[in-house]
């Protein structure tokens, strides 16, 4: 099983670039990881990284061998899962991404009921507004919120999920509310960016279909959540997922912009990998979820989701 291990640690290595890198997907300290690549190396009685101050490679060597862990650690899942399958018991660990302020008050709450109902199964989870490349990040599952369009992925469907477009009554006091969706071409709106994006579009529905708009601003995040506090702080016009600002509205920290042209619904879904045959643990951490999560948005507000 150690063997095994480093195999798994060494092609995280691979994938990620780095050993830093590696240990932090993997919850290991660099240190351990060099560590674990060594005992792999010395055990083969061969050099499969080459390091130097800046960079790291496989060898040749390295990259054979890597591809031959590929299919060894494919045929031990599928052995995995068709032994689970056939006992009915999921187990293993599930490496599951999902948004970061829907990870925390929606999905974590969740986690600890289903592990209550499935003992040999332990949940990873990794919360980042930044859509994580599953395959890359050797994640099983993810929740996503979002236009789903990439097919190479099983998507069960938890619901179609409303947004507004909101900020506070101090911001449009200042600086008026916008009467139709080309108004806030004058607004400070409130970006969810990330690295690497070259412009920002909102999509609003006017009459039913959608109208692209150009939006900018001064204040931009990778962070929904900061997004939320600077609307309260009445810094700008934010677009908002329904059900996570659903209490400012009904306190009146938040108040609806343009609510004759809210934005297009997001679809909100779990995903995982296409496979001839789906590990036990992922099924049953989707099929124990869908339900939960759409639950647990109704509760919030019944108008959070279509």
């Amino acid at each position: 099983m150690a063997l095994l291990e480093n195999m798994r640690i060494f092609v995280r290595v691979v994938e990620l670039g780095s050993l830093s890198a590696a240990g932090r997907n993997l919850r290991m300290s660099p240190a351990m990881v060099s560590h674990r690549i060594q005992q792999l190396e010395t055990h083969l009685g061969v050099r499969l990284l080459n390091r130097t101050t800046r960079q790291l490679q496989a060898t040749e060597t390295g990259m054979d061998f890597y591809q031959s862990c590929l299919e060894v650690l494919e045929a031990v899942e599928r052995a995995q899962s068709s032994i689970a399958a056939g006992s009915g018991v999921p187990s293993g660990s599930v490496r599951v991404t999902a948004p970061l302020g829907f990870g925390r008050r929606i999905l974590s709450p969740l986690v600890p009921d289903f592990c209550a109902a499935h003992p040999l199964v332990e949940v990873r989870l990794r919360l980042s507004d930044h859509l994580l490349d599953l395959l890359r990040e050797a994640v099983d599952v993810a929740v996503r919120m979002a236009a789903l369009k990439d097919s190479s992925f099983v998507v069960r469907k938890i619901a179609d999920v409303r947004r507004v477009l909101v900020a506070a009554p101090s911001y449009l006091s200042e600086r008026g509310q916008p009467s139709i969706p080309a108004d806030l071409s004058g607004h400070n709106c409130l970006l969810l960016r990330f690295p690497g994006t070259q412009q920002y579009q909102w999509s609003v529905l006017d009459g039913g279909e959608p109208v692209k708009l150009p939006v900018s601003g001064r204040f931009d995040a990778d962070d929904g959540d900061v997004l939320t506090g600077w609307a309260l702080d009445g810094r700008g016009i934010a677009m908002k997922p329904l059900w996570e600002v659903a209490e400012h509205l009904a306190s009146g920290g938040l108040v609806p912009v343009l609510p004759d042209f809210p934005p297009e619904p997001v679809t909100l879904a779990v995903l995982y990998p296409h496979r001839a045959l789906v590990p036990a643990k992922v099924r049953a951490f989707a099929d124990h979820m869908v339900p939960k999560i759409k639950a647990a948005l109704t509760a919030i507000s019944p108008d959070t989701i279509l």
